[in-house]
């Protein structure tokens, strides 16, 4: 049913020398095809790559509660700038990623990319955290949002049961992991179907607003930068709920090993997906303020359909689906490039060896697709996922961060590395300080909860000696691990 990945990896804690840099080196998945070895094909167009994008980023957010950035910002005017800052931030790290996508031609994303810059005792804490938190916890939030605007339309009247909620989501986690365990081409076209319902459903706030705008209804622009006035700690903190809203262009690198032509198709792929993300939430945002007061958003619990309720009248019934819609294409894009992490990861040794495997027959990788549903569920009926998600959330930017800040450090550690995209170093450098920059924040203004999310990330580091380094571990040891 499975055949071993193309590449295997490690012994006894460390690497096997393939080019100069001491790590592995990318190969070419025909060659391997044409020698008999069962490999992930190259089924990610370009088009399907800006559906990953796209998909991903745009989830239950920008329809339901924008109004984190308003809180921070203090006014139309300084809310509608972070929007569109974060946006040209988020493209900048793109860009950077893009770079590094086309000139490191493996899959993997930032666990690939640490480990190339940094080597892999980080590499292994990255995905140590994301496998065991940081997924499972980040998908069973998505789907529970999921699982609560699917059932919307029916419990008009009253408060939708929580049980129900979660047994509609865990229905919901268990269909995508077999959509992207059966098929990479099914899984791709419905999430081709799932990006364009989004935009769909961005339309559907967008042209009203753009009408109400010819009408004149601009009095909540008057004075847009009047009100009150941003805190210290305020607008940095709204910047950090931006970026947060525009997360997920890092994902087509997670499958740059199935995707055609990549040197050309995901620096493609990444600059018209962040100017369609863009423009669409800022125009959004934009559409919301000519039919909603600055504090009747503050106080809406979904934008979105309050938006809808005034303008649409019946036909609000329909945003709920959307969101859902939404929503579950962030849970398949989602978990579509991140399996693919995993079976890198396991690949490069560091995780139990049958996560490297591939299915002979759907050329899927199903056991790093299906790792990630038991611990969803456990997250999804017994964790605290909003505790968890907080602890967390400093350590993804501050990854992000350090795979910016090795890409400076690979164009002086290798000059000669092939790059059919580069950036101006002014991009990374930007970018990186932004990350870093949030991470501080993040332990200035709540050091309980993001020393706690420190503390867990850290955990990594004796789990790398113990599963990794250790070369001594005991017969029944070694066959649990897969070696």
């Amino acid at each position: 049913m499975f055949r071993k990945a193309a590449v295997t990896a490690v012994s006894n804690g460390s690497y096997l020398q393939g080019q100069a840099n001491g790590r592995l080196p990318a190969m070419d998945s025909g060659q391997l095809a044409q020698e008999g070895r069962v490999v992930l094909k190259k089924k990610v167009t370009l088009l399907r790559g800006i559906s990953i994008i796209i998909g991903t980023i745009i989830g239950a957010g920008i329809f339901i509660s924008p109004k984190g950035i308003l809180k921070n910002t203090g006014s139309v005017g300084m809310s509608l700038t972070v929007w569109t800052v974060c946006g040209i931030l988020s493209l900048f790290g793109a860009l950077c990623y893009a770079e590094l996508g086309t000139c490191i031609k493996k899959s993997g994303g930032h666990y690939t990319y640490i480990l190339e810059a940094f080597g892999p005792l980080p590499a292994f804490v990255r995905v140590w955290v994301e496998l065991l938190i940081i997924r499972p916890a980040a998908t069973a939030v998505i789907s529970l949002a999921f699982g609560r605007y699917i059932l919307e339309p029916f419990f008009m009247q009253c408060e939708i049961p929580e049980l129900a909620i979660k047994l509609i989501t865990a229905v919901g986690i268990t269909l995508v992991m077999v959509l992207n365990s059966t098929s990479v081409s099914w899984s791709a076209r419905i999430q081709i179907f799932l990006t364009f319902c989004k935009l769909v459903a961005i339309l559907i706030i967008i042209v009203p607003g753009v009408i109400q705008l010819i009408k004149g209804e601009t009095q909540h622009f008057k004075n847009a930068f009047a009100g009150n006035d941003a805190s210290v700690m305020g607008l940095p903190l709204a910047f950090y709920s931006g970026m947060y809203a525009y997360s997920g262009w890092f994902y087509l690198n997670f499958v740059t090993e199935e995707v055609e032509n990549p040197e050309k198709n995901i620096p493609l792929a990444i600059c018209i997906s962040m100017i369609i993300v863009t423009v669409g939430y800022v125009l959004t945002n934009v559409a919301y303020f000519t039919t909603i007061s600055a504090g009747e958003l503050l106080l809406s619990k979904a934008v979105a359909v309050t938006f809808a309720e005034r303008l649409m009248g019946n036909f609000s019934l329909a945003v709920p689906v959307f969101v859902a819609l939404s929503c579950f294409g962030s849970m398949n894009g989602g978990i579509f490039a991140v399996s693919r992490m995993f079976f890198v990861a396991s690949r490069e040794g560091h995780l139990p060896e049958i996560l490297s495997m591939i299915h002979v027959r759907k050329h899927t990788p199903l056991p790093a697709v299906i790792v990630l549903h038991p611990l969803t569920m456990i997250m999804l009926f017994n964790g605290d996922l909003y505790s968890l998600l907080n602890f967390l959330s400093f350590a993804r930017w501050l990854f992000i961060g350090l795979v910016v800040a090795g890409l400076i450090y690979l164009r002086y550690k290798r000059p000669d590395m092939p790059r059919p995209f580069k950036v101006p170093l002014f991009i990374p450098a930007l970018f990186s300080f932004t990350c870093l920059f949030m991470v501080a924040l993040s332990l200035y203004s709540d050091p309980v909860n993001t020393g706690i999310g420190f503390a867990i990330t850290l955990t990594g580091v004796p789990a790398y000696y113990l599963f990794i380094v250790w070369d001594k571990k005991p017969k029944w040891f070694r066959k649990l691990l897969g070696k």
